[in-house]
């Protein structure tokens, strides 16, 4: 049945993906096949700065040139199978994907920005117990056009919907990031890079559940990006209970790790906190993360939690999120409470899981 869907989406389903060829092997190819080496600029410029969807598009190319590309290459472009649209004016949309596929992309509308969260996996491994996709079963991870054509298809919802540019990004939808590490930094440069949308880095807020070694390849890597961790409880017992990657990097090597990211590349980090009814939102535990935040400089996102029908958490009582909030904020710590935008339409925090 999918090869079937494959089949119908992508009629030339069994050629190579252009968009997976590298710039020189491009060039190489159009050398061998008597053209131009320019014309693989032109061609990666349709491809990244035009997001064109067809070969028929690209209308600086001759047609025995365009004809020779569709012989021998496809693209394939995600398509929105279905937008819907929450009643605060978020826009959830999910994406089909070539071999059929779905995931899940979000337009968070704002008065001075629009901000675009995005899926680097299809269903996630981590089995998160607050989290609709930690449910599901990770069936592939996203490869990087993959990643921007969701970047692109929320920028012109932006347009068309709000007459506003995409201001932000943020990869916090479906799975995990840095188990995607190569594709979720391809997308990266691609929405960047001069050559593609040119984005600023700054703008781009990559969100990680905490592996260690991953968090200090990005330093490595001296990325440009923003780091969130979601961290949701400020000790380790806690913690390992709602997110079962916590027995592995435990609160003390994610602080090094996210310390040695801080001196690496003077990137901002953001600790995000999920508040949730009588299990972590009491002033000892207000008391556990303001100890955290003296080991990690970064600021602090309490964000109000959506209820999913696998567990039964429920958001902090609002008097109990203020008294939270306050403790850190009279001791130095910057917090922002961050409210859900989208839960009538289950595309808030933690909810997306491809219902549809």
């Amino acid at each position: 049945m999918e090869k079937r869907i494959f089949e119908r989406i992508n009629p030339g389903a069994n050629l190579p993906d252009i968009r997976k060829l590298p710039a020189d092997k491009l060039k190489a190819w159009l050398a061998e096949n008597g053209e131009k080496g320019f014309r693989a600029k032109q061609i990666e410029e349709w491809l990244w700065k035009k997001s064109v969807k067809s070969f028929a598009e690209m209308t600086n190319l001759s047609l025995k040139t365009r004809t020779l590309l569709e012989e021998h290459y496809a693209i394939y472009p995600i398509e929105t199978a279905k937008a819907q649209k929450s009643s605060d004016g978020t826009i959830k949309s999910a994406f089909r994907l070539s071999d059929g596929h779905l995931v899940e992309g979000v337009l968070i509308p704002a008065p001075s920005r629009m901000t675009a969260c995005v899926s680097s996996q299809v269903g996630c491994s981590l089995s998160c117990k607050f989290c609709a996709t930690g449910y599901m079963e990770r069936m592939r991870n996203l490869d990087a056009a993959e990643i921007y054509d969701q970047v692109v298809a929320i920028a012109q919802q932006a347009e068309s919907e709000y007459n506003h540019p995409l201001t932000n990004i943020v990869y916090m939808g479906m799975g995990e990031p840095l188990l995607n590490y190569a594709n979720v930094l391809k997308s990266i440069e691609l929405v960047t890079s001069p050559n593609g949308l040119g984005m600023s880095p700054k703008r781009i807020t990559v969100s990680t559940a905490g592996i260690a070694k991953m968090i200090k390849r990005l330093a490595d890597d001296q990325v440009k990006f923003r780091l969130a961790l979601s961290l949701h409880a400020a000790n380790d017992e806690k913690r390992s209970r709602i997110m079962p990657i916590n027995e592995s990097n435990t609160l003390e090597n994610l602080a090094e790790a996210l310390n040695y990211f801080h001196v690496q590349t003077g990137n901002r980090i953001t600790l995000e906190y999920i508040i949730f009814d009588k299990f972590n939102d009491s002033l000892e535990d207000a008391r556990e993360l303001l100890e955290f935040t003296k080991k990690v400089p970064a600021r602090v996102n309490i964000i109000e939690y959506n209820p999913i029908r696998e567990a039964d958490f429920q958001n902090a009582a609002e008097d109990r999120v203020t008294g939270f909030a306050r403790f850190l904020e009279q001791r130095g710590v910057v917090v922002n409470v961050r409210r859900s935008r989208g839960k009538d339409i289950d595309a808030a925090c933690g909810q997306l899981a491809n219902k549809s």
